[in-house]
């Protein structure tokens, strides 16, 4: 494919400053730009980059002021960041989609496989399940008996999803997660741990992305639900009975404990820990390595917290400057009780 600089500015709504011909074939970050390639500036810190990239389009803020001349030529828009997940969202469109049933997988013949699907060597889809149409399933998927998968989606390698769970249209599941493996339940009894059966499902609601190794666990009774536009980083844990809310994104290695509640609109750094049985109000921010027992400040939504227990973000800066300041202080301290002594005498 080969597009433009005015091509890419009418698409993207921008101005072009420089040639307006420039063809560009492939993407390149703006530190490893190549010729042919179209690179974008968001942050400020690689800004001297720009002056020595070897990228024929860089995608710029339409206020930039770039500080010395510029090879590339220039496209002015709203938000580059934004942009240039626009223009791969396209380009990944563009490409030729998989289809057909490899002879090496397996299908219940109780099975409903829609229209246009790929279906790769060793798929297993089980007794009474349903996939949709244009769904790609590459090699080693599983889905369990009675499990639905809405059109569109698309699932990687060795992700599993087991019996009756849901999920939605123009979802994406990476490789190696699991989707309603059974809830962490035990009993305690003198003999002891008895497991309690875990007999709820998962439902995934669409546009979710699922990163590769997370778990999501079924629900006791009942329910697991992710909510619409969710996106889960690698290695996150969404425990039994967890509803996440629409549009909440979760990096690396955060966990959810059983039945706690997460609102819509929240961020949660990697390994952010939440406990079970509590709720997140929407829009709630927390910052990577926080855990969030409960509390108001969490329950009413709207608040960055950080930390553990989790607090509000600008306590925990104080906090951690006065810490730095705790080995000084002690020894100051331990001075002044000496001091103190010696006076009494």
């Amino acid at each position: 494919m080969v597009f433009t600089a005015e091509q890419i500015a009418a698409y993207t709504g921008g101005t072009v400053e420089g040639n307006p011909k420039t063809e560009v074939t492939t993407f390149a970050k703006i530190e490893e730009g190549v010729p042919g390639a179209i690179s974008f500036l968001a942050n400020l810190k690689y800004e001297h980059f720009l002056y020595e990239t070897k990228s024929s389009v860089v995608l710029v803020a339409r206020d930039f002021q770039p500080s010395q001349p510029v090879e590339a030529t220039l496209v002015r828009v709203d938000n580059p960041y934004e942009t240039v997940a626009k223009l791969l969202q396209l380009y990944e469109s563009m490409q030729q989609r998989q289809e057909g049933v490899s002879s090496l997988a397996f299908i219940d013949p109780t099975a409903r496989v829609g229209e246009g699907c790929y279906v790769g060597p060793f798929v297993s889809i089980e007794a009474g399940a349903v996939v949709g149409d244009h769904v790609v399933l590459h090699p080693h998927v599983s889905i369990g008996r009675n499990a639905q998968v809405g059109n569109d989606t698309e699932i990687y390698s060795n992700a599993v999803i087991y019996h009756d769970c849901r999920v939605g249209q123009r979802c994406i599941l990476h490789a190696g997660c699991v989707v309603g493996a059974d809830g962490f339940g035990f009993a305690p009894t003198a003999e002891g741990y008895e497991k309690i059966p875990q007999i709820g499902i998962v439902v995934i609601e669409d546009d979710v992305e699922v990163g590769a190794n997370t778990c999501i666990d079924r629900s006791t009774m009942g329910q697991t639900t992710v909510h619409r536009g969710v996106k889960l980083d690698n290695l996150v844990q969404i425990a039994h009975n967890v509803e996440v809310g629409s549009h909440t994104v979760m990096s690396s290695q955060v966990g959810v404990a059983g039945s706690a509640k997460v609102g819509e609109w929240c961020m949660f750094g990697g390994q952010v820990g939440i406990a079970g049985h509590i709720t997140i109000g929407d829009h709630t921010n927390v910052g990577a390595q926080a855990g969030v027992p409960g509390g108001n400040l969490a329950s009413r939504g709207g608040a960055t917290l950080m930390g553990y227990p989790a607090i509000e973000h600008r306590q925990w800066a104080r906090q951690s400057a006065a810490l730095k300041m705790l080995p000084d202080l002690v020894k100051e301290v331990s001075e002044l009780k000496k001091e103190i002594e010696e006076l009494k005498k």
